[in-house]
């Protein structure tokens, strides 16, 4: 048995409920009523976004406002499918609860698990019951239009949880070595179709070892990315404060400035470790 909502929490979800439908109404907001679940699409995945750069912001206020950003993509969905007839927010609200009931039957029942692995395993069983008449394979279900780093992370997890996995870091280490290997040979032969496939290959070992790691690799070349941009700006300034553009600059004077931008961050980093 679970608890009953919290009095607060309903009446804060009704009066969403509430909002959406005047919204949508024949008296509501001409915007909101020229909504279709395909032009709500992009909106969704811009608000899915904009919670993930608050929750790295650590700004409690802008994340309460992302999620409920959020929140209303999930709830506009529902109320469009139920004036189609659909399905109600209520019935997809139920659909979670009895999901997770089911899925957590060392919570809600009687099954033992040793740690999250054997929870893991057992999620993927569970699953693969509920799914026995539409899917065939483990890795179905996974978005095609996710990012690739975060798709292939996912394609990996999915598979290690029915232990289709390494045991040693060392031999994802070694696999990453040898993918590398297949690129450089690749490269060296000019093959251009070759070059493609083992650049992929790489990358998704790279992707295996960061899982491996209980690291995002989307997390990982996100923060690398902001790392390059941040030392760019910085060669650009340099530059600036030169009297001169890049356009005036060669190869190594812009490496010079590359190194003395990385100089500087760690003689900072230096300094606020002491």
């Amino acid at each position: 048995m679970t608890d009953p909502p919290d009095a607060g929490t309903a009446n804060a979800m009704n009066r969403l409920l509430d909002i959406v439908s005047r919204l949508r109404g024949p008296d509501g907001c001409p915007w909101d009523r020229e909504q279709t679940l395909n032009s709500l699409k992009q909106y969704l995945i811009e608000e899915t976004y904009e919670v993930l750069e608050a929750v790295e912001s650590d700004d409690p206020v802008r994340h309460t406002e992302e999620l409920g950003d959020l929140l209303l993509q999930i709830v506009m969905q529902a109320r469009i499918r139920e004036e189609q007839k659909h399905f109600t927010f209520d019935n997809v609200v139920n659909t979670l609860c009895d999901k997770l009931i089911r899925r957590h039957p060392h919570v809600f029942g009687d099954v033992k698990v040793s740690g999250s692995k054997e929870v893991l395993r057992n999620w993927e069983t569970i699953k693969s019951g509920e799914k026995k008449t539409t899917r065939q394979s483990v890795l179905e279900g996974i978005p095609r239009g996710l990012p690739a780093l975060q798709r292939a992370q996912r394609v990996q997890s999915r598979a290690a949880r029915v232990g289709f996995d390494w045991t040693e870091l060392k031999d994802v280490v070694s696999k990453v070595e040898e993918e590398l290997a297949e690129t450089k040979q690749a490269i060296s032969e000019g093959d251009s179709a070759g070059i493609k496939r083992e650049t992929g290959d790489l990358l998704f070992a790279l992707v295996n070892l960061s899982r491996f790691q209980n690291m995002s690799a989307e997390e990982c070349l996100d923060a690398a990315i902001s790392k390059f941009i941040v030392r760019f700006q910085r060669v650009e300034q340099r530059i600036r404060a030169e009297g001169r553009t890049f356009a005036d600059c060669t190869l190594a004077d812009m490496d010079a400035h590359w190194e003395a931008v990385k100089n500087e961050e760690q003689a900072s980093a230096s300094v606020d470790g002491s």
